[in-house]
């Protein structure tokens, strides 16, 4: 038996969830297919989302996320979507032993960081992704940036601005960045070092204490940042026509409207920065969105035509299902209160 949904979501990151707790709370049948991970996942300390503590860790807080989601009526599954194909009502989309039609599919995948080779420090403990979410951990700290772009280059000066101590990793390998950023590059306090890492060495916490070059050097760093690239996991869109920009990511609009109706896409894989933040504000709109399009009421004066007028029978526009799911929930003010422990219970 295959379960109907209005919207489906594919991801189970910030954006993703978020989609999913706005469609789910505007009263819409919503499912969650996550294959689990991402970048969120990785995250040791949650940095730059207020009202939530550095001490959360990304699972922590993918976890509780979850949680509400589920709490609020939509479905969680957790397994790979290897197929979205469109239906003559929708689309079809099967995760393993998982197969769901839909009305709307919002594509959450995000995208994967290009890994430079080994050795390399453990992700969260002086490998770090993110500068706008990270750099504030490394103010008076020696940095390393890698890779040989000009976003490479861009980034090391950049940390400048937290850091007098920065070093650019090229790690043996040609500088790719323009004449323009190479005259920039020499006129910024930053050091260029062109020998390959051969190791490298921890202080007792785990984070990192120094790399080893090949030309028996040797320098500290508390942290630093790869530059090498992301491939933006786009398969799923491309097999529904869904159009792509220059750089690899989704073409949206500002409510995650890709140029296939009934399709949306949100998070890393549109354009935009890759914070949570930014995530969650884009799932919103992206909820309301689907909401928009979606949503029974109120009906326009050509489907009045057509269907009739509202009646007390047709409403209200939720299904059976998630109206019990409100009625129930702890936050509904209809919800009857449990009767007060005596002192017999």
């Amino acid at each position: 038996m295959t379960d109907h949904y209005q919207v489906t979501v594919v991801g189970g990151g910030p954006a993703g969830l978020t989609t999913a707790l706005y469609t789910t709370r505007l009263g819409h049948d919503t499912a969650v297919i996550n294959r689990g991970g991402g970048r969120a996942a990785m995250m040791l300390d949650t940095h730059n989302v207020i009202g939530v503590t550095e001490d959360v860790s990304g699972n922590e807080f993918l976890a509780t996320a979850t949680e509400q989601v589920q709490e609020y009526g939509a479905d969680y599954h957790q397994d790979f979507v290897s197929d979205v194909a469109a239906t003559d009502d929708g689309f079809r989309v099967t995760a393993g032993d998982v197969e769901v039609t839909t009305d709307h599919v919002v594509l959450a995948t995000g995208f994967s960081d290009a890994r430079p080779d080994p050795p390399l420090p453990r992700t969260g403990r002086g490998l770090h992704w993110c500068l706008h979410c990270d750099a504030y951990m490394f103010v008076d700290q020696p940095v390393y940036v890698m890779g040989t772009s000009d976003s490479a280059a861009y980034v090391a000066m950049i940390m400048l601005n937290f850091t007098p101590d920065v070093d650019l990793l090229t790690r043996g390998a040609e500088p790719a960045w323009s004449a323009e950023t190479q005259a920039m590059l020499e006129n910024h306090p930053v050091d260029v070092i062109h020998e390959e890492i051969a190791g490298l060495e921890k202080r007792e916490d785990g984070w990192l204490e120094a790399f080893e070059f090949e030309d028996g050097s040797r320098r500290e760093y508390r942290g630093g940042f790869p530059m090498y690239g992301s491939d933006y996991n786009t398969d799923l869109a491309e097999s529904l026509g869904v159009e792509l920009n220059d750089d690899g990511t989704i073409a949206v609009d500002d409510h995650g409207r890709t140029n296939v109706d009934g399709v949306y896409a949100v998070g890393d894989v549109t354009p935009g920065h890759n914070q949570i933040p930014t995530a969650m504000g884009e799932g919103a709109r992206c909820g309301i969105g689907n909401h928009y399009d979606l949503r029974a009421f109120p009906r326009s004066i050509e489907d009045i035509e057509a269907e009739g007028s509202v009646t007390g029978g047709d409403v209200p526009g939720i299904s059976d299902r998630l109206r019990d799911r409100a009625v129930a929930h702890e936050a509904h003010p209809g919800r009857e209160e449990a009767a007060p422990a005596t002192d017999d219970d």
